[in-house]
């Protein structure tokens, strides 16, 4: 068999990974235009990180290889891979998401890389079908999910395929890349609204722009049919005298009538307390409406005998309105009347009962000047419960109580879920969809647009198609629309929001006591035509230079794969139930969109029986939801291994929940061990792994835990089938010898960039897996081959084994033991002996504090501001250090570079020495003490500079840290 030339990957040497990580947690706080803004999906890869991993994925490093003739000197390699990262760095950024500049030098580099790889191939008995030098292979996802990776594959001119099991990312997927291209350059044929006027529309109808205007128009001729059918649900408040009689603020007002914005209402249970048991008393976790500075309001319950009313008061809130009638966490509150417990054990026993009910406890209207917080009105109570819907999902939620709460309850279905009249908004939207694809087919007939009267399903491209096209977006504003119109939903009483919360505010569907029921025709938080305009601006981004193809397809036995470039970003073991989740979403999508897609919506409900995810409460057992995991991952990724084009490596993405760093065994987590293992046994050997920090920087250390990079991408090549095996001592002398190269590749910077102490755990993994998975097997001494687990902690254990000063092994090992908390001295003592060193040794060493017989590290912020290393005669590395840190706290990363630049020669041992005790602070938990160490490191670049511009000390030149 004839071997085929394959040039290293750039993301097989070097990347970006500061100027990736920084685009990627931006574009958390981006939302107009964001595909996000679309359809809510769970753990949606970032635009930045997707488009980065893909272009480096497809274009060759520079790097000289011999045995392919190919390249530059290593000099040149490293100019030339700097070009290439600028390249990245301009590709990842927000505002470049669509400059056709940009876009097409990164397109010229792929062609570029391509044109090469098929050069060198154009012997192979297989080129005219693998490298066709005027034709890019295609790309495919067979996990698509959100979308974001077959999208940014699009709009580096790939032409794009996506897959995926579950029927609402099919449709996510098809609205993202198979619609736009198809219809791309059309000018809208809707009507234009009452009193809208052309000019103040494009000028011209390029890519998917007509396809986004024509959402909006059809978007809001459905408001306005709807409001015809159910406005009278939604009625407005006039302000009376009565009203405003001990509302001062609200005397200017009188006489005038309020749009509605959301109906707040607490549930409730019949007290406990023998003499109120006729009485159905709140459960409300908060009687607090705004926090707002100067607008504060707040719920007052008014006890009349064995009844009681709301009013609602304007001023500070009260502790008692703070906590509502809530005692503890979870579902313990207190009867209103008596104060009598009401536990959990009760309200769970009531709500199956089918005895839960729920009661208006004030108004939120939209005032000249922000939010006017008003009392329940009888009669806007009346007509909530007055209203009968004529059809409700039945779907049952999943009996998971990890992720679903309101079985508890007695809420057991999808429609449960909803108020009635948020029943009825819901289902006259849903069947206007059918409405507006009919009005749409024929003004698109009248504006000349041919039709071959093919659905869109079946491909067509004429007024037919056109029309189901308009109806997906459409009915994606449902989907909105629930997210914010469900009983789930809070009200968010912050002074930045003062908003209705949506039902995913987690990946879970919890319970909530006090909720807000929107108005879907107001202008506010979750309004219908908010929800359009969503959906229209992301539309209007989406690339339609290129085709897409989406199909529903298991990826344990697609074949879509077939000799196509592929990255995917698979589910990550037990994190999230996509299939459970999306039944939310998918019961409404049904409704609206089977005509459009019988065969995708012909079921009740989303598959589930074949979903990877490592669920116990489907599969009976933990064991048994792993070996489900394992084996069907496994069968996926073994397919990609067979299938994907052998010119380019395979990204895989991996998303941790939280690290499970405990003791000597380095970072593990039980998902990623199996999920590394299933790669392994699928045939892949790993070649590189990437920690892509996906989190805005302020939660890189958060709420007191440690926090790691959010996912690792896992470049894959296919093992070579003669792999040979090896013995557990040739793997660790194999180790030894290249992950000190490796490591401080990624503490000192070059190619790979520094890698940030939070992140250095799992990016060793990657070139200690590339040693492990090269081979068959690495046999342990009684010839079991060793399992992922084991060489992931000979991996982790490598950093551990630094070599510093007596007094710094001294420091370094009573740390680990007490942290700052005080010692006996006699155990400080024993240890000291131990480590070559003496307690008193320590004290004039001025790195510990002895006294009345103990022993305490002292604390950077205690160290001596005049300290100077040119005077002190017996400096450890660790004194040197907390130095470094306490000059770059107090005093920035000048004062830090001054102080470097005076002790050069204690520069090395320090940064070894930050990286290891931030692994230890990890591993304990103590993030206040493993921030000061992330952030000496992240700083270390500046600090470095400031050294240089002061001159070193002792030292020729510029230091190469």
């Amino acid at each position: 068999m004839t071997p085929i030339k394959t040039p290293k990957k750039l993301i097989e040497v070097a990347l970006p990974l500061d100027a990736i990580n920084t685009a990627a947690a931006r574009e958390k706080s981006i939302r107009h235009g964001h595909p996000s803004t679309l359809h809510l999906w769970w753990a949606r890869r970032p635009l930045a990180a997707a488009r980065a991993v893909i272009f480096a994925q497809m274009v060759n490093d520079p790097g000289y290889e011999r045995h392919l003739g190919r390249g530059v000197n290593k000099e040149k390699a490293a100019l030339e891979r700097e070009r290439l990262f600028k390249l990245i760095e301009e590709l990842v950024q927000w505002e470049n998401t669509n400059n056709e500049e940009v876009l097409e030098r990164a397109r010229a580099e792929i062609w570029k890389s391509w044109r090469e790889t098929c050069a060198l191939n154009k012997n192979h008995p297989q080129a005219a079908e693998l490298f066709d030098p005027d034709k890019l292979p295609a790309f495919h996802d067979p996990f698509a999910g959100g979308g974001a990776l077959p999208l940014e594959a699009q709009r580096l001119g790939l032409e794009s395929y996506a897959s995926d099991l579950n029927p609402v990312a099919v449709t996510i997927n098809k609205a993202m890349i198979e619609i736009p291209p198809r219809f791309a350059g059309r000018a809208p044929v809707g009507p234009l609204p009452p009193g809208e006027r052309q000019a103040r529309l494009h000028e011209d109808w390029r890519g998917a722009r007509g396809l986004a205007e024509d959402v909006r128009r059809y978007g809001v001729w459905m408001r306005a049919e709807a409001e015809k059918r159910i406005g009278h649900l939604y009625p407005t408040v006039t302000i009376t005298a009565e009203l405003a009689a001990e509302r001062p603020d609200l005397q200017p007002l009188v006489g005038q009538k309020l749009t509605v914005i959301a109906w707040l209402w607490a549930r409730t249970v019949k007290s406990p307390n023998p003499a109120f048991s006729h009485v159905e008393v709140p459960l409300a976790s908060t009687f607090v409406l705004s926090s707002k500075a100067g607008k504060e309001a707040y719920v007052e319950p008014v006890v009349e005998g064995d009844r009681y009313r709301f009013t609602v008061k304007p001023g500070k809130p009260t502790e008692a309105a703070k906590r509502g009638t809530k005692l503890a966490r979870g579902a313990n509150f207190e009867c209103l009347l008596s104060k009598t417990p009401i536990d959990g054990h009760y309200i769970k026993a009531e709500g199956r009962a089918g005895r839960m009910g729920a009661r208006l406890m004030a108004i939120v209207a939209e005032g000249p000047r922000g939010r006017i917080y008003l009392p329940p009105i009888p009669e806007h109570e009346a007509i909530a419960r007055q209203v009968e819907p004529t059809w409700r999902p039945e779907t049952r939620l999943p009996d998971d109580p990890r992720n679903f709460w309101t079985l508890n309850y007695g809420l057991d279905t999808y429609g449960d879920l909803f108020t009635p009249r948020q029943l009825v908004a819901l289902t006259t939207f849903s069947d206007l969809v059918s409405e507006a694809i009919a009005r749409c087919r024929q003004d698109a007939l009248a504006a000349g647009m041919p039709d071959d009267g093919v659905g869109l399903d079946a491909g067509g491209t004429g007024a037919t198609a056109y029309a189901q096209a308009i109806g997906v977006y459409i009915a994606f504003a449902i989907s909105r629309t629930a997210d914010r119109g469900s009983t789930v939903c809070s009200w968010d009483s912050s002074p930045k929001m003062e908003a209705l919360r949506n039902t995913f505010g987690r990946q879970a569907i919890p319970m909530t006591w006090d909720f807000a029921e929107g108005n879907p025709f107001s202008e506010s938080s979750g309004n219908w035509l908010f929800n359009i305009e969503w959906g229209a601006k992301a539309i209007e981004l989406f690339p339609s230079q290129v085709g897409g193809v989406v199909t529903q397809e298991d990826a344990q036995t697609q074949v879509v794969s077939t000799n196509k470039v592929v990255s995917t970003d698979p589910p990550y073991y037990d994190n999230i139930g996509y299939a459970d989740l999306s039944d939310f979403f998918y019961v409404w999508l049904r409704r609206s969109l089977r005509p459009v897609y019988p065969g995708l919506y012909a079921t009740l409900a989303v598959p589930k029986a074949e979903e990877l995810v490592a669920t116990p409460y489907r599969h009976g057992t933990k064991e048994k939801a792993e070996a489900f995991f394992l084996d069907g991952m496994t069968h996926a990724i073994h397919n990609l291994a067979e299938q994907a084009h052998p010119a380019f490596p395979v990204t895989i993405y991996y998303a941790f929940k939280q690290s499970e760093t405990k003791g000597e065994a380095g970072t593990s987590s039980t998902g990623w061990e199996t999920f590394l293992e299933a790669v392994i046994q699928a045939g892949f050997a790993i070649t590189g792994t990437w920690p892509m920090r996906t989190e805005l920087g302020n939660r890189m250390i958060g709420a007191g835990t440690n926090a790691l990079a959010s996912s690792i991408v896992l470049v894959c090549r296919k093992r070579a089938a003669d792999a040979p095996t090896v013995s557990r001592r040739e793997f660790l002398r194999e180790l030894n010898a290249t992950l000190p190269e490796a490591l401080e590749a990624m503490t000192r910077g070059g190619v790979h960039s520094p890698v940030a102490p939070v992140d250095l755990s799992q990016a060793i993994i990657g070139p200690g897996m590339a040693i492990f998975s090269q081979y068959a097997a690495v046999l342990e001494a009684d010839g079991t081959p060793m399992r992922v687990k084991t060489a992931l902690q000979l991996i982790n254990r490598f950093l551990a084994e630094d070599d510093f000063d007596a007094d710094t092994q001294f420091c370094l090992h009573w740390f680990e033991q007490q942290g700052w908390a005080a010692g006996k001295y006699g155990e400080a003592d024993v240890l000291a002996r131990a480590k070559g060193t003496a307690v008193d040794a320590l004290v004039a060493a001025g790195v510990v504090e002895a006294a009345r017989g103990s022993v305490r590290l002292l604390k950077w912020r205690e160290l001596p501001a005049d300290w100077s290393p040119e005077t002190d005669t017996r400096t450890p590395i660790w004194e040197a250090l907390h130095h470094l840190i306490r000059a770059l706290n107090t005093e920035g990363e000048s004062a830090a570079g001054r102080l470097l630049a005076r002790m050069p020669t204690r520069a090395e041992a320090m940064r070894a020495l930050t990286y290891r005790l931030y692994t230890l602070c990890e591993r304990q938990g103590w993030a206040e003490d493993a921030r000061a160490y992330n952030e000496l490191v992240t700083a270390w670049s500046a600090i470095e500079q400031a050294a240089g511009d002061a001159g070193m000390v002792g030292v020729q030149g510029q230091l190469g840290l």
